[in-house]
């Protein structure tokens, strides 16, 4: 099973090489990996997208935990998350061609960020599947390039109740 793994760590130098070398070193596999500073320049986000079932997660949770400049690591399948994915994808664009990959790119809400007379570079966010179905429908006219940010992810909030109204009392009840 694909999990989401949300690891803070302290923004040093080294930190990555040592959360790589733990996966690879026990025989895990990093599908994506995205790494960027939080609002706190000091620390780090990580957000590494790994296979395994329940024990496995656990496994690497707790190895995880076990590296100094790691402050905290929460998989994020455990709770209710948000995701997205980034993609820029070259096409070659034919005349007849370009209508249709903006037609496409519209309909995924993607923008051209670059043109050329013979090519069209498109950026579309949204979750896995939407940035999938977008690059399977753009491969028939021709993919030239192809990027991909990898997963950033971040939990959500639980939901507050509304505080609790006070009682009014009716004029009947006085």
């Amino acid at each position: 099973m694909e999990h989401i793994i949300s690891v803070l760590v302290e923004n040093k130098f080294g930190v990555l090489s040592r959360v790589a070398n733990l996966f690879s070193g026990r025989g895990y596999n990093i599908e994506t990996l995205s790494v960027a500073p939080t609002l706190d320049p000091s620390m780090s986000m990580m957000t590494i997208v790994t296979r395994g079932d329940d024990k496995i997660i656990e496994q690497i949770v707790k190895q995880l935990n076990k590296v100094i400049d790691v402050i905290k690591v929460v998989d994020l399948n455990e709770s209710e998350f948000v995701e997205r994915e980034t993609a820029l994808i070259k096409i070659h664009t034919r005349q007849e061609d370009r209508a249709e990959a903006l037609r496409i790119a519209d309909i995924f809400r993607g923008k051209v960020v670059d043109s050329t007379p013979t090519t069209y570079t498109i950026e579309v966010t949204g979750d896995v599947r939407k940035v999938e179905a977008c690059i399977n429908l753009l491969q028939p006219l021709g993919l030239k390039d192809l990027v991909r940010t990898g997963r950033v992810a971040i939990a959500r909030e639980p939901v507050r109740q509304a505080a609790a109204q006070p009682k009014r009392i009716l004029k009947e009840e006085k």
